[in-house]
């Protein structure tokens, strides 16, 4: 018997061990306060005024889809966290840039950039929360904007006027969460019906046209019409799948499905997003985690592990388990990843706010002559810095998925 009582304790000690480590908490991210509320109390502190975010000089004041993607998440948060000052800054931006007639200032319709869509998407809360015309119009304006949109001969549309025949797969993220959002509001019936089979007919046709059968990855872009410098003559495709890009297009898929997934001609955009989610893992730094620059030259030299796409990667991969887009074995995944990211990119400042390192600043592709022709060097050319809102934001929304998965709120 007392053999027995003594295997039993040894017994305990060793799964209480086990248990003690498998729910061991980790410092930030279960911390007392939320990752999300830190990080834009952090931003705030950074940004007295939203319209000082992404670096704006002093002054300046831009129609600028970096801000509306910060600030959007920020709403999100004000809901989730019940802080009501987190939407009393972000409508102090809209409060501002957003004239009296319905104009915005540094918005042109005429340049048809699609970019120019996102910063809309907090109007539709804002509109219904203040109810002043101003910002109907601009929703409205912006939709008139995408049933004039410039598209190829398949249907995608032209990711800007200057950029003819081409599709990026960031400019899936710029125009179809918004697209989506506004007709499911305003159309019913076989109208919206056509509006949702096109929304669908984007994201296929981008994945057609920038797939690359050899790596299973998405490249950045591609031109149809095969006269751009910097793509293949016989693909269209741009030469590398970039982090950042594949990460937008990733987002996208899992924002637009929030609005049109009791659809059934949603189905291809599920089975692209489990594509993605099967494939991100091999091109993962085995011991971080996190992704690279460029994703599909993740050992060659001077390539870096860089934030921003990482995040919107565990973003959309612990939304998509919560909303039933993916399967729930993502969802231990995508918790783990999330707190491999915080150890990875995320930095205490001495005055107490949080930063995010390894932000690529920006990337894109132009027209012959300049640097920006897609190559492995151009990426890594482009400058790297911290807090940029395109890591901010999504780094928000992939808090706010942690803290309902943990169950630390609603």
């Amino acid at each position: 018997m007392k053999k027995f009582l003594v295997r039993l304790l040894l017994v305990a000690v060793v799964l209480g061990g086990w248990w003690y480590f498998r729910a061991a908490k980790h410092p930030m991210a279960d911390g007392d306060q939320s990752m999300a509320v830190r990080m834009i109390e952090s931003e705030i502190a950074r940004n007295p005024h939203p319209r000082m975010i992404d670096f704006m000089k002093p002054g300046v004041v831009k129609w600028n889809y970096t801000t509306g993607l910060e600030l959007l998440a920020m709403m999100e948060a004000a809901k989730v966290y019940d802080r009501p000052d987190f939407d009393q800054y972000a409508e102090r931006y809209y409060d501002t840039i957003v004239q009296a007639d319905g104009s915005v200032w540094t918005y042109a319709k005429e340049k048809y950039n699609i970019d120019h869509i996102c910063p809309g998407r907090p109007l539709f809360e804002i509109y219904e929360r203040t109810q002043q015309p101003r910002y109907k119009m601009v929703l409205d304006t912006l939709f008139s904007q995408l049933q004039g949109q410039p598209r190829i001969a398949a249907g995608g549309f032209w990711h800007k006027k200057r950029y003819p025949e081409q599709m990026w797969l960031d400019g899936l993220y710029m125009g179809q969460p918004f697209y989506a959002e506004y007709v499911t509001g305003h159309f019913e019936g076989e109208v919206l019906d056509g509006y949702v089979q096109d929304i669908v007919n984007h994201f296929t046709t981008v994945a057609r046209g920038t797939y690359d059968p050899e790596t299973g990855l998405f490249r950045h872009a591609f031109d149809d019409a095969r006269a751009q410098f910097w793509c293949d003559k016989v693909t269209g495709q741009s030469p590398h799948a970039w982090g950042r890009a594949m990460g937008w297009y990733t987002m996208a898929i899992v924002e637009t499905l929030q609005y049109i997934d009791t659809y059934p001609a949603s189905a291809p955009l599920r089975e692209i997003l489990l594509h993605i989610m099967q494939t991100l893992p091999r091109y993962a730094n085995p011991e971080s985690g996190m992704w690279y620059q460029v994703m599909d030259c993740p050992e060659r030299e001077g390539n870096y592990e860089e934030a921003t796409g990482s995040i919107m990667f565990i973003y959309a991969m612990l939304k998509g388990v919560r909303l039933g887009y993916l399967p729930e074995e993502y969802r231990e995944q995508g918790l783990e990843l999330y707190r491999k990211f915080i150890d990875r990119f995320v930095r205490e400042d001495t005055d107490g706010t949080i930063s995010i390192e390894n932000c690529c600043a920006v990337a894109g592709l132009d027209t012959e002559g300049t640097r920006r022709d897609g190559s492995y060097a151009y990426y890594l050319s482009e400058p790297v810095r911290d807090n940029d809102p395109k890591g901010t934001g999504p780094f928000i929304w992939a808090s706010m998925e942690y803290d309902r998965a943990m169950g630390r709120v609603k």
